[in-house]
């Protein structure tokens, strides 16, 4: 399906929202950053809630309150549930057929179904909970061992092994971050990213095309497309092989079966199968790592929530060896810290960009069809018409509070919301809130060199998901 971008309404648009003045063919191109959410962020302190911009070619319109987001996500939800066209997505993610970025129609509503169904739901969820509880005594192990003689460990790769291993376990019945293929594969993956992340002039600027040809970045995306496609297609293969082996039936298994039989009279091929498993790969163990890298870096900068937190883990779990996920029901505080540290560093602080099927009026101004839509979840989770203190590091706030992430309390959207929220919260945070109260009960922790938590260095790193530049690393001491 083509895009809206470039058949953008000629409706005379007379209500505009309010627009900082651009430059001739880039427009407010100029105006970003590498780390967009904060110069998006500036630019709505002086025009406002919702703000027009031109990316190049591009019109945007971004929104940056909690109620401008509820009427693109909730009351136009439907309107708005398309997703612009970018030709490096295009070519890494299999001509568009995957969940993310699939057009809106009957295609990607089947896809979306089947992975709730059978990898996402909150029943599956719970039906995976022996694979995390074996992968995070696995991690708790390896920091025991690094313990002995007070290394530092790197949690921010040890989060990211952790979740790929539990994704790859909990999808396809094996781990494939091992070895030498699994290293490669870690950081193919990590350059995939990087490539889905950049080329924006390119894309807002056709003219310029030019551009990614001369400095080889076309080239990288041709190469790492190639690149993720053998990988993924000795993936398929491997579980094609097994396919009839009653013993095992995975979601892997259950998507190859879907395709051969057309079961959901979708046309899904191949290429369908290896976007979404590509999907479950990179938004699987992206994500999930960086709210974990962030709620470990706030905890640790924050000892009197560190010690409230050990208090109330080691109340619950008592003198048991091992930690369950039938005692994470009873840390209402642990809830409150993955809750704080998702208001204050959303993953994906734009969300995914949403495009408009049809012209709307919002918030009183006119947004045509074809228009490019931002969220700032980021600016959002810090605005004071909905937040105390928005700038602070407080779980209190939410320990009276009914304010949740799941897409219905719209100052707190970390996941997005409506149809294009994304579907694998539950996934997300059952691995987070065990793998956090496993951390904070059995070991204490210092950084290296004697550095105080208030020195730790939180400055963020550009990518999909937005991490920390430099990683965490911490010397842990095991408790008796």
């Amino acid at each position: 399906m083509a895009s809206l971008s470039g058949l953008v309404s000629e409706l005379k648009i007379d209500n505009q929202p309010p627009s900082p003045p651009g430059l001739p063919i880039i427009g407010n191109l100029h105006q970003l950053s590498s780390l967009p959410h904060y110069p998006l962020h500036s630019l709505a302190q002086n025009y406002g809630p919702i703000m027009f911009l031109k990316f190049g070619s591009v019109p945007t319109v971004v929104v940056s309150s909690a109620d401008g987001a509820s009427l693109i996500m909730k009351t136009h939800d439907l309107i708005f549930s398309d997703r612009p066209f970018s030709s490096t997505a295009n070519k890494l993610l299999y001509n568009m057929k995957d969940i993310s970025v699939a057009p809106y129609g009957e295609y990607w509503r089947q896809l979306k179904s089947i992975c709730v169904l059978q990898l996402l739901s909150n029943k599956k969820v719970q039906a995976f909970r022996n694979i995390r509880e074996e992968e995070t005594s696995i991690m708790v192990q390896k920091i025991k061992e690094a313990s002995l003689d007070s290394t530092p460990v790197n949690l921010s790769e040890m989060f990211v092994s952790l979740t790929n291993d539990i994704v790859c376990r909990s999808a396809f019945g094996r781990k494939y971050g091992g070895g030498e293929t699994g290293k490669k594969f870690k950081l193919l993956l990590g350059e995939f990213l990087k490539l889905l992340n950049g080329g924006s002039l390119v894309r807002f600027v056709p003219c310029l095309s030019w551009i990614n040809r001369v400095n080889g970045y076309d080239a990288r995306v041709d190469r790492v497309a190639r690149e993720v496609d053998e990988f993924l297609e000795g993936v398929v293969q491997e579980s094609a092989d097994t396919i009839d082996d009653e013993s095992r039936e995975d979601f892997l298994d259950i998507l190859l079966k879907i395709y051969k039989e057309n079961a959901t009279g979708v046309t899904m091929d191949r290429d369908s199968v290896k976007a979404i498993i590509l999907d479950v790969f990179s938004a699987g163990t992206d994500t999930t790592a960086t709210v974990a890298e962030w709620a470990m870096a706030e905890i640790l900068r924050h000892p009197i929530v560190l010690k409230k937190l050990q208090t109330e883990i080691r109340g619950v779990v008592g003198g048991k060896e091992q930690i369950s996920e039938d005692d994470l029901a009873e840390m209402h505080y642990l809830k409150a810290v993955i809750k704080e540290t998702l208001r204050l560093h959303p993953p994906i602080p734009l969300l995914v960009p949403r495009e408009a099927r049809e012209d709307v009026k919002i918030m009183g101004y006119d947004i045509a069809a074809g228009t490019m839509v931002i969220i700032n979840a980021w600016a959002i989770g810090r605005d004071p018409a909905y937040w105390d203190e928005p700038v602070n590091f407080m779980p209190e706030r939410f320990m009276d509070s009914s304010i949740d992430f799941k897409g219905h309390d719209f100052q707190l959207i970390p996941f997005g919301a409506g149809r294009r929220g994304c579907p694998g919260i539950a996934f997300a945070v059952a691995c987070n809130e065990l793998v956090l109260a496993n951390l904070v009960s059995k070991f204490d922790w210092q950084f290296p060199d004697g550095a105080k938590g208030e020195e730790l260095d939180v400055t963020e790193c550009p990518g999909v998901a937005v991490r920390r530049k430099i990683p965490l690393l911490v010397i842990p001491t095991p408790l008796s």
